[in-house]
């Protein structure tokens, strides 16, 4: 069993950064793939980025060139850094861990999430 906590988010203007932090319990943490997605108000979730176990990273069109995902096997943990921020990326955001399969964006594709955390956006 995993479980994942994150942390991080917050209120931020445009054009400003955040760093978001997925903390994961459970051994088996470091041979999955790992994953960050978001989810406004009345939308579906939508995949933001992934790292594979090993050093493979995925990127949204959307958020390519701003954001960087990265993991820490030792202390668990996959940070997703967030640069040059947008109102259009005001969501909550959560990590997702175990993918089955090979389709990395699809947010039904992992065994574990999180609860989330909120990141807001101004203009």
């Amino acid at each position: 069993q995993v479980q994942l906590v994150e942390s991080g988010g917050g209120l931020v203007q445009t054009g400003g950064s955040l760093t978001l932090s997925c903390t994961a319990s459970g051994h088996a943490f470091r041979s999955y793939t790992v994953a960050w997605f978001r989810q406004a108000p009345g939308k579906e979730p939508e995949f933001v980025a992934a790292r594979s176990w090993t050093t493979n990273t995925y990127y949204a069109d959307s958020v390519k060139g701003r954001f960087t995902i990265s993991r820490d096997n030792a202390q668990k943990s996959v940070l997703l850094q967030m640069n040059d921020l947008k109102p259009e990326d005001t969501a909550r955001y959560y990590c997702a861990a175990q993918l089955v399969g090979t389709n990395y964006a699809g947010p039904s594709n992992y065994g574990y999430r999180g609860q989330g955390t909120q990141v807001t956006v101004s203009s």
